[in-house]
């Protein structure tokens, strides 16, 4: 019984994988295409949740309601950017600024309100939780997040594929090398930051109708979760020779692999209480594993040539 107990558990573990693989994504284009340690994060996870909710609440429908929340994101990235870029504050303590502040700015988004929720309404919704199983296949969450997965990945690996898309990845890997081929390092980073946020934040209206609710804290160690699941995947499927799109597409398999690993852990009777803890430990092993691969597990390069007959 307790096996079917936790077969049960595992769509809706696949699920909330993909929806936050999406975030994941967005953390995958400035953590490893930008080089930008970006903690805005955690700030426009809530932000995207809280603009589809009051959307979905005011009656709006769910296409605007995400495009709201991705220009909200976009708009969160924008500061943090010019943070950085104009104000010349590090990445890390930019990123922390726009955090701060988005709390306050959440929080007069929804109302006043630490939270809003949905309740039992018939809203125009995209995902559920309640739609993971005993539902038409096109309405399956599974289903219709795999999909935006797909389309988000396809329209990253075109764009990224353009001048621009080139330019900020440039800027990633050599910043001094781009500003002596005329490159604008500083509007890519912009550019950069506003992508990612706005992904995340995506993602994170498709999370507030998966749950039913956005929530002010719904956002507190998102970056956490998506280092993870970029980590997870980097290591899990590092082997395979892949273009730009794998890579982003091993990002949404880390972020299931991190779910599934969660929904076991629980199975097994860990206290929710210990899932962040859980979820730092499981980010730092990971994080290990390159390090200590290269330097026990690999051969010693012997010095000097063959020795002559």
């Amino acid at each position: 019984m307790e096996i079917v107990k936790l077969l049960n558990m595992l769509p809706g573990a696949v699920a909330q994988g993909l929806i936050w693989g999406i975030m994941a994504i967005g953390v995958y284009v400035t953590y490893k295409v930008l080089d930008f340690a970006d903690l805005t994060v955690d700030g426009t996870m809530t932000a995207g949740g809280a603009v589809c909710v009051v959307m979905l609440l005011r009656g709006h429908s769910v296409g605007e309601a995400l495009f709201l929340s991705f220009l909200a994101g976009m708009l969160a990235g924008l500061v943090t950017g010019l943070f950085h870029t104009v104000m010349g504050i590090p990445p890390i303590l930019a990123g922390i600024l726009t955090q701060l502040g988005l709390y306050s700015v959440n929080l007069r988004i929804m109302g006043g309100k630490a939270n809003q929720s949905l309740g039992m309404g018939n809203y125009d919704i995209l995902v559920s939780l309640r739609w993971i199983k005993d539902v038409p296949f096109y309405q399956n969450t599974i289903f219709v997040t795999a999909i935006f997965v797909a389309m988000i990945i396809g329209v990253l690996y075109w764009f990224f594929g353009t001048e621009t898309g080139c330019a900020i990845r440039a800027t990633g890997s050599n910043p001094n090398m781009s500003r002596a081929q005329g490159i604008n390092t500083n509007l890519c980073k912009i550019m950069g930051l506003m992508l990612s946020n706005g992904i995340v934040a995506l993602g994170s209206g498709l999370y507030a109708q998966y749950q039913g609710f956005a929530d002010v804290n719904m956002g507190r160690g998102a970056i956490v979760i998506g280092l993870a699941a970029v980590i997870i995947g980097q290591v899990t499927f590092g082997r395979i020779r892949g273009n730009f799109a794998f890579k982003m597409l091993t990002v949404a398999f880390g972020a299931i692999i991190y779910y599934l690993v969660m929904q076991v852990v629980i199975w097994l009777g860990m206290d929710p209480n210990d899932l962040k803890l859980l979820s730092a430990l499981v980010v730092a092993v990971f994080l290990s594993i390159p390090y200590l691969k290269s330097k026990y597990f690999t051969k010693p390069v012997r010095k000097g040539g063959a020795s002559r007959a």
